[in-house]
C-alpha cells in the first residue's frame, strides 16, 4: 500500500522521481527527495512545498551515509526507499577517450549507490510497518541498446541484485519491488526524446495503478511488457528491434 508512509526517493528533483513525489505526497505522511543539484531541489520544493529535500550526490559513499543519517535522525518512521536516481552517457566505446571515466560514474551512481543505500536503509525499513524497497530499472535489461554501453549493464546488474535480494529477504516482512520503465520523456534526453517516449505523468500513473492492484514483484510499464516476452521468445530479434528504433 502506498498510503500513510514515509518515503525517500533518490533523484527526486526531476523526471520520474519528481512525478512520483508529486503523486505520493497526496496520500502519504512524508515524502523526502534527494538530488545533486540544489537549484533543482529548490525548484521542486517550490512546486511541492510539502516535500522535504536533501542535497546529496549518491555516487559518493560518504554522501550515502550522510543521507541515511539525516533520514534516520529526522524521519525514523521511514519505511519505503525508492532507488530512482541514475545517469547515462550515450557514447561509442572504442572512440571515446573518456569511456572509462564515464563508466565509473555510471556504475557508482546506478548500481553501487542503490546497493549502498539498500544496505544502510534495510534495518530502518524492517523496523517499520509496511517496509518496501522499490528499485527503478528499465526494459533494456531484456534487450540492451547499443548507444548506452554502460547504462544497460548497470540496470541489468540492479535487476539481478533485486531478484537475488528478494530471495534472501523472503522470510522477512519487507516487499522487494522492481519497476521496469520504457523510454520516458524526461530531462534525461536533453530535449530530444525518442518518438516512442511516454510522458513522466503517464509512466507514473501506470506505476501507481499497478502497485495498488498487483502483488507482482516486477512491474513492467508500457512497451516493456511486449519487450519482455519478445526477448524470451526471440532474443536476437528483440535486440535488433530495440536498436533499430
Amino acid at each position: 500500500m502506498l498510503t500513510n508512509n514515509t518515503i525517500i526517493i533518490t533523484g527526486g528533483s526531476s523526471g520520474v522521481g519528481l512525478e512520483l513525489a508529486k503523486r505520493l505526497i497526496e496520500k502519504n505522511n512524508t515524502v523526502l527527495i534527494c538530488g545533486r543539484s540544489k537549484e533543482k531541489l529548490e525548484e521542486a520544493k517550490s512546486l511541492l512545498p510539502k516535500v522535504q529535500t536533501f542535497p546529496c550526490d549518491i555516487s559518493s559513499e560518504k554522501e550515502c551515509i550522510r543521507l541515511y543519517e539525516w533520514v534516520r535522525n529526522n524521519h525514523p518512521d521511514c519505511n519505503i526507499l525508492i532507488n530512482n536516481a541514475a545517469i547515462v552517457y550515450k557514447t561509442e566505446f572504442l572512440n571515446d577517450n573518456e569511456a572509462i571515466c564515464k563508466a565509473q560514474e555510471e556504475f557508482q551512481t546506478n548500481i553501487l549507490a542503490p546497493i549502498r543505500l539498500t544496505k544502510l536503509f534495510l534495518p530502518l525499513l524492517l523496523q517499520n510497518p509496511n517496509g518496501q524497497l522499490i528499485n527503478i530499472t528499465t526494459g533494456l535489461v531484456y534487450a540492451p541498446r547499443a548507444v548506452y554501453p554502460f547504462y544497460n549493464a548497470t540496470k541489468a546488474a540492479l535487476h539481478s541484485f533485486t531478484q537475488t535480494l528478494r530471495i534472501q529477504l523472503s522470510h522477512l516482512p519487507i516487499k522487494m519491488i522492481e519497476i521496469l520503465l520504457p523510454v520516458v520523456d524526461t530531462p534525461w534526453h536533453k530535449g530530444n526524446p525518442p518518438k516512442m517516449a511516454i510522458s513522466a505523468e503517464k509512466a507514473v500513473e501506470e506505476v501507481l495503478r499497478k502497485l495498488e492492484k498487483s502483488n507482482s514483484p516486477e512491474v513492467r510499464i508500457g512497451g516493456v511488457k511486449i519487450l519482455y516476452w519478445l526477448a524470451r521468445i526471440a532474443p536476437g530479434f528483440a535486440i535488433r528491434k530495440i536498436n533499430s528504433l
